[in-house]
This record gives structure tokens, sequence and C-alpha cells, in this order.
């Protein structure tokens, strides 16, 4: 019987980005999720506060050099990939000139929310599912984490849903505390028409706030786990509405283990 396979697409991920609940998860899950013999692989965006050479960032020619198209506008996929040694891990990076050259995550140095982090997330979301696509490696379970991963869902469910390496796939949302105030960019809805087209649910987007963006990630789901002691259990509650799986919230010990139970479930 051949291994789980299992697709981690996170927002964030220690030691490349600060320690905050995200990125810790998001480091020591996939380790445990391979080291209890499931097979991996990780994604974050590149982002301009990353020191490459601290942490032997390079790129992997052979994936790099496709474009994606935005609104129209084409850029560049560049894949990058650095090594935890301590954990035999290693992680892929999205990286673009447009979106993630920036000395910045999300916000600039006064706390204001990017302009294009709608274009920012689409393209992050397209970028590691074309990567996997080219590596040839169809995932059993994709598994997203924070809100910059929340189109995953719905490219799975609309834009590949005829690929092969992609149209089996079990997707989870893990639901944090990672609340953006305000809407992202109203044009995401037009942005979004072209790949997504025929979702009724693309009328969340006539407000794009955190809650709406939550929303239409839940509606391509599987499953959805509470990832923080403090995620909104309206939003948790939303799920079960709409008839999805669900996990609670499992702490800071037993959650590696319990993940990979849930994901056995949904197979």
């Amino acid at each position: 019987m051949s291994k789980l396979r299992v697709l981690f697409i996170s927002s964030e991920i220690m030691p490349y980005v600060p320690e905050s609940h995200i990125s810790k998860i998001c480091r020591y899950l996939p380790q445990g999720i391979q080291e209890s013999g499931k097979e991996i692989r990780a994604f974050m965006p590149r982002y301009g506060i990353i020191n490459e050479r601290r942490n032997q960032l390079h790129e992997v020619i052979r994936l790099s050099g496709m474009n994606l198209i935005i609104d129209d506008t084409d850029h560049s996929l560049i894949i990058k990939v650095a090594s935890i040694q301590a954990a035999r891990m290693q992680i892929y990076f999205i990286d673009n000139e447009d979106f993630f050259s920036r000395k910045h995550q999300l916000s600039d140095a006064e706390g204001k929310y990017f302009e294009d982090n709608d274009e920012r997330s689409i393209f992050f979301a397209r970028g590691v599912l074309e990567t996997v696509k080219k590596l040839r490696w169809a995932p059993d379970i994709v598994h997203c984490h924070g809100w910059m991963s929340a189109l995953v869902p719905a490219y799975l469910k609309h834009f590949y849903k005829d690929d092969a390496i992609l149209n089996h796939s079990k997707i989870i949302y893990s639901l944090y505390n990672d609340n953006f105030s305000g809407n992202l960019n109203t044009d995401i809805k037009r942005k979004l028409t072209t790949d997504i087209s025929g979702s009724e649910n693309l009328n969340l987007f006539d407000s794009p706030d955190y809650n709406n963006y939550i929303k239409f990630a839940m509606q391509y789901s599987d499953a959805i786990i509470k990832g923080h002691p403090e995620a909104s259990d309206e939003l948790m509650q939303f799920a079960k509405d709409i008839g999805k799986k669900t996990l609670d919230y499992q702490g800071d010990e037993d959650y590696i283990s319990s993940f990979s139970e849930f994901y056995d479930s949904l197979m």
C-alpha cells in the first residue's frame, strides 16, 4: 500500500518568518506527519523578509519559468527551495518580483494591508498547484493554513477539477485567528471570475472581508479544523451548518497524532 500524500500550503513557516501560532504549527506538523509514515510536501510564499543566504534558499530551475496571468497581466513564477536539516524536510517557496520582493509580509511599515493582497493570494494558490503538477506528485490530502491559502480549495474544485494530478485530493482548511480588518481589493470577484466561473459563491466577494474570504474557502473544503483556541466560533459553526466535517482545537501536545488520524478518516 502506498504512503498517504499530504500537501501543506501555509501562509507562514518558521524559521523563515518570525514565530507565530501558524508558523510554529506549520513548522512541526509536516515533520510529525512525515515521521508518522506519510509523504509530505510543504509550500509558503517567499516573502521579502526572508534572508535567502542565511536560510540557503536556491531556485529550482526545472520548476520555474512559467507565467501566470492575473487580471490580464503576466507574472513570472519562480520556485525556490530550502531544507530544514533537523527535520529532513524541504520547504518550497512561491516567488515573484512583483508580489513578494517587498520587505514585509502582508502589510506595510504602518500596518496598512497591501492593496494587491488579493492578487498575491491568487498567485500563491495557483503557483503552488502548478508546481505540484510539474512535480507530478498527486496529493491525497491538501491542508491549507492561513487566509493567504484560502483560494486554494476553490481552484482545486473548479480550475483544476479535471486535472489527473489534483482532482482526487481531499481538502482541509485550518481556521486560525489571523483576521484582517476592512476589505481586500473589491475587484477580486472580477479577477476570479475568469478562473472560477460558474461559482455562485463568488457573491461572497461583493464584500471581500475576512469572514467572507474564509467562508469562500470553507464552501470548497471537505473538512475544517479549528487551528487556534481563539479562532472564530461563528465561522466554525458556519462550517458545520453547511455540512463540513470538523475537528475542534486539539491543543499544543496532541495535534499531530490527531491530525494524522483525521487525514486517514477522510480517505
